[in-house]
């Protein structure tokens, strides 16, 4: 059964860290590219940041930039996102995605329709 599962969202303080983590089953995982988008309430999904298949590349919304980080351990079937400096505007609900042979993202992430695997989404509440 292919799977997408994401966890490690919760609630945390403007200015605070959380990492979410997404773990795939049932898919040679190694060669898919994982996006990382959120929604928030009322608000169209959107990209947050995407890696390559390999890990060698990686890009970033920019309203994201400099305060998350995207990595991928291929031998743990998991991709992380490390965000710092939280703001109440990051709140939502973060999902990630899978797509098969895309082997660099340094131009830009694929469309959010390209993805064919989606997760079930963690909850990201920034407040004080």
């Amino acid at each position: 059964q292919l799977q997408l599962v994401e966890s490690g969202g919760g609630l945390v303080q403007p200015g605070g860290s959380l990492r979410l983590s997404c773990t795939a089953s049932g898919f040679i995982f190694n060669v898919y590219a994982i996006g990382w988008f959120r929604q928030a309430p009322g608000k169209e999904r959107e990209g947050v940041s995407c890696i390559s298949s390999s890990g060698g590349s990686t890009n970033y919304a920019d309203s994201v930039k400099g305060r998350f980080t995207i990595s991928r351990d291929n031998a743990k079937n998991t991709v992380y996102l490390q965000m710092n400096s939280l703001k109440p505007e990051d709140t939502a609900v973060y999902f990630c995605a899978a797509l098969p042979q895309v082997p660099t993202v340094q131009i830009m992430c694929p469309a959010k329709n390209s993805y064919l695997l989606w997760g079930q989404g963690t909850q990201v509440t920034v407040s004080s």
